[in-house]
């Protein structure tokens, strides 16, 4: 038995155990949360009795921990097609660019198998003193089990000002902070996956955020560079690599005050990374592209709330894009020696919207259009030049039934039109359940 798995068991017996009232507290819809303020105690004629109980309440949620599990499994069937990458972003799928050991990737739709597939299952758990915050997230795999984030959070920092420190991921647009049970498609969007990493923009380092009112967000992060995707680095190049921090971030969030049901938020964010490298060995000889490269984005999402039982009439059409550049330079390698050859500069972007409708109570049906390499400009070999590829598009549309507030199924449909490959259809059945206290987070 896979180590995860036989970790998983009996955790999850106990967290089931100890949630035994969940059916009770969640079965009547999503908008109905927790009310402790209901619960009786027999200390009204004496005060100091009142305010020692008071202390304890304060003093318990000044100091709580609290641990979730969210189980996935995924049925994947391919109709037609073989699994291929967009033209011009393969050399982001090849390559070693691992400091630790190897990154599996099996909880990923691009390397799902044909049939049932355990998918992305974790543990969260998360705890709280007054004036700090903390979290670690570890990832369960059915052959590995990795710490996907740990990091602390500032509680109590004067004027709107938030420091968090640790792993984790980046803040930028609006996907790349949210964990794979809290999104509306079984699949992360292309441009995401391909301009910043299979699992987005994750690292170690720090992040400080300003809200000086409840409408704006503004935030900048500093990382160590050791991801994947927009922070390669494989080894085997020109350069050693440089001490960190090496890749740093801006971002803004405004959100208008629209009224009780509706809500917009508007972002922009970009960033740089310093030192970029990727290695193409041909055997007796191997191409480094090697410099810098930044990023630029927008992203935007309405959520609109009918205020009916459930998710019935509840709307949401949200649509991110991002552009990025590659400042490089060639050197080609020959018997351990290498010769510095020409400048280039890359240039790569993509996009998607989406829209989702509650048809019922606990149904929503949802669509997703995908472009990614609408400018794709990459730098080709034999001989060395920048060549333009074609766009790639994804289109999907799924129906999802959320069995209860944090257990929902999802049937997707996903056409794929990948450049320099034929048309693709691959049909998905997602199952989410999510146990513990804080089960229904984004982050």
């Amino acid at each position: 038995m896979p180590r995860s798995l036989f970790l998983l068991t009996p955790l999850a017996t106990a967290l089931l155990i100890s949630s035994s009232a969940y059916a009770d507290d969640h079965h009547h819809g999503h908008d109905h949360g927790h009310d402790h303020s209901g619960h009786a105690h027999e200390h009204d004629d004496d005060e100091h009795s009142n305010d020692k109980h008071n202390a304890y309440v304060q003093s318990d949620a000044e100091n709580s921990i609290n641990v979730s599990l969210v189980v996935e499994g995924i049925y994947h069937n391919r109709f037609s097609g073989d699994e291929s990458s967009p033209a011009g972003f393969s050399h982001e799928h090849e390559g070693s660019h691992d400091h630790e050991g190897g990154h599996d990737h099996s909880g990923h739709s691009h390397d799902l198998d044909n049939g049932f597939n355990l998918g992305h299952s974790e543990v969260a758990i998360e705890g709280q003193t007054a004036h700090l915050e903390g979290k670690a997230v570890v990832s369960l795999t059915e052959d590995d089990i990795t710490l996907e984030e740990a990091f602390i959070a500032t509680r109590t920092l004067p004027n709107g000002l938030r420091l968090q420190a640790g792993k984790f991921l980046s803040d930028i647009g609006y996907i790349n902070s949210r964990h794979p049970h809290a999104w509306d498609f079984v699949e992360r969007p292309l441009v995401n996956e391909y301009l910043f990493g299979e699992h987005g923009l994750l690292d170690t380092g720090l992040q400080l955020t300003w809200s000086p009112n409840s409408t704006l967000t503004l935030g900048s992060e500093l990382f160590q560079g050791e991801g994947e995707g927009f922070s390669r680095f494989d080894e085997g190049g020109y350069e050693d690599r440089a001490s960190g921090p090496r890749v740093g971030t801006i971002f803004a969030k405004y959100r208008p005050d629209l009224g009780a049901n509706k809500q917009l938020t508007l972002g922009t964010s970009a960033g740089m990374n310093r030192q970029y490298v990727r290695v193409d060995d041909h055997g007796h000889h191997a191409h480094t592209a090697e410099g810098d490269n930044w990023f630029a984005g927008l992203d935007a999402r309405f959520n609109y709330d009918a205020e009916q039982p459930g998710y019935q009439g509840n709307w949401q059409l949200g649509a991110e894009y991002f552009y990025s550049e590659r400042d490089l330079q060639e050197h080609v390698q020959h018997h351990d020696h290498f010769h510095a050859h020409d400048h280039y500069t890359e240039q790569q972007d993509g996009a998607y919207i989406d829209a989702i409708y509650g048809i019922a109570p606990r149904w929503e049906v949802g669509l997703r259009a995908e472009a990614l390499g609408l400018t794709n400009k990459v730098m080709g070999t034999h001989p060395t030049a920048i060549v333009s590829e074609d766009t790639s598009w994804r289109h999907s549309a799924q129906l999802t039934w959320h069995v209860r507030d944090n257990m929902f199924v999802r049937t997707q449909l996903t056409r794929e039109d990948f450049a320099g490959h034929d048309e693709q259809w691959v049909g998905m059945v997602q199952f989410n359940a999510a146990f513990g206290s804080h089960a229904g987070h984004n982050h």
